[in-house]
């Protein structure tokens, strides 16, 4: 089978990984892939957003299935696009994908069909948002509506810097046109819990929790980023807070999109707070979470390409999805700057004897050597039978990897370990 995987970071790198494992798997291309996954998949100079070419690409190469990894991708409508030309996807339509691609849709589908969330109010008029902030409770949260690489959500804790997000949003457009439409929400206390979950459309499974590290700094402290960090299984999410998110989330999600005619196939992320008052949603993403995916699938005993498949067949319910209980724990190693400036193009070096737990991120080959070449660099990730032994691994992996300005957080799980 000639597998093509779209995207090109350190999700992509672990699907790829994962997707190796099938043995009637020939040929994996990665559009456009990083140096580093060129060790594992052929890498072609596609853009993750150019649809155009990536189905003419699909079509020329004769390619049995895609996996579209990244949001944009997906809001575009590529699974639409390759679907029409006759290949299969993993992946939600451009209709589905609107449950990450706009938060004001997803926030009034939670409204309309009674699922847990923030209580907030949508703007599309920046005087009137300024106007509601005046006596709103603070802290607050305000998001811009559409795609901001995971950076579009603000956490003000005072009055002024919710003005301050507001007018960065509507006035100076730091987020382009996704800022055109704001919403601001209730603020919420708790655990933050990941949950990744496959879904057909008619059946959800579920993935292994995981808690991610947004903060730049130690201790969660400076700006947030894509991810500094995640552990699995998250020691918060317990087997009765399942039951209770799979009843009055995770299935009632699935059937609002199903009676909005937007059914969901493929991989949905939920972002949940464990409230006081419950599991509330504080975000959905259509896709898998980078860098959860670099925890969660080396989790995954079942075959992916398989249960990929299965979500695209509409037949999730006969397959097989079983994970380990071990633990896992990922690194992530970035340039010293990231998310603001930061200098890269420094050649990188990852022993060949832990290349399998290294999932990288942001790299180039030039001339036959793998360097740096972005913010998130790589993730490490270590798999054992405790939390505190697969941390303690995923930093001895990190040791043995070097590049210069290497930087990266001391204390992922540490707020795991706390709840144990």
């Amino acid at each position: 089978m000639k597998i093509m995987v779209v995207g090109g970071g350190g999700r992509e790198h672990a699907i790829i990984k994962k997707i190796k494992e099938n043995k009637d798997v020939t040929e994996i291309f990665a559009l456009p892939g990083n140096g580093g996954i060129a060790a594992d998949a052929t890498c072609v100079n596609i853009g993750a957003k150019d649809i155009e070419k990536i189905v003419e690409f699909a079509v020329d190469n004769k390619i049995d299935y895609a996996v579209v990894a990244p949001d944009d991708p997906l809001v575009l409508g590529a699974v639409d696009a390759l679907s029409a030309k006759g290949i299969p996807c993993f992946g939600p339509s451009a209709a589905a994908a609107a449950i990450e691609g706009s938060k004001v849709f997803s926030k009034n589908l939670m409204k309309k069909y009674g699922i847990p969330t923030a209580q907030y109010e949508v703007f599309s008029d920046m005087g009137a948002a300024l106007k509601y902030l005046e006596t709103a409770p603070i802290p607050t949260v305000i998001k811009a509506d559409g795609l901001a690489l995971g950076k579009g959500v603000i956490i003000a804790m005072t009055r002024e810097e919710a003005f301050d997000a507001v007018k960065s949003m509507m006035e100076d457009k730091v987020f382009g046109k996704s800022g055109d439409n704001i919403v601001i929400e209730e603020f919420l206390t708790g655990p933050e819990v990941s949950v990744l979950s496959f879904t057909d459309g008619k059946t959800v499974v579920p993935m292994v929790s995981s808690m991610d590290h947004k903060r730049a700094g130690d201790n969660d402290t400076g700006l947030n980023t894509g991810g500094m960090g995640t552990v699995a299984p998250n020691p918060y999410y317990t087997e009765d807070i399942a039951k209770e998110c799979m009843e009055t989330i995770f299935l009632p999600t699935i059937d609002a999109m199903n009676k909005e005619g937007r059914t969901f196939k493929g991989c949905l992320y939920f972002g949940l707070m464990l409230t006081p008052n419950g599991p509330k949603v504080i975000e959905y993403n259509c896709r898998f979470g980078d860098p959860e995916t670099q925890v969660v699938l080396p989790l995954l005993e079942s075959d992916l390409l398989t249960i990929m498949q299965a979500t695209t067949n509409g037949t999730l319910a006969e397959t097989e999805v079983k994970f380990t209980d071990k633990n896992a724990c990922c690194v992530i190693m970035a340039s010293k700057g990231y998310p603001q400036k930061y200098e890269s193009g420094f050649e990188m070096n990852i022993p060949t004897e832990i290349a399998d737990s290294v999932y990288v991120a942001g790299a180039k080959l030039e001339n036959g050597v793998l360097k740096t070449a972005g913010g998130r660099v790589l993730g490490a990730t270590a798999v054992e039978d405790t939390l505190e032994n697969a941390i303690d691994s995923a930093y001895n992996l990190v040791k043995k990897i070097s590049f210069a300005n290497a930087y990266y957080r001391n204390d992922i799980g540490k707020k795991a370990k706390e709840a144990k």
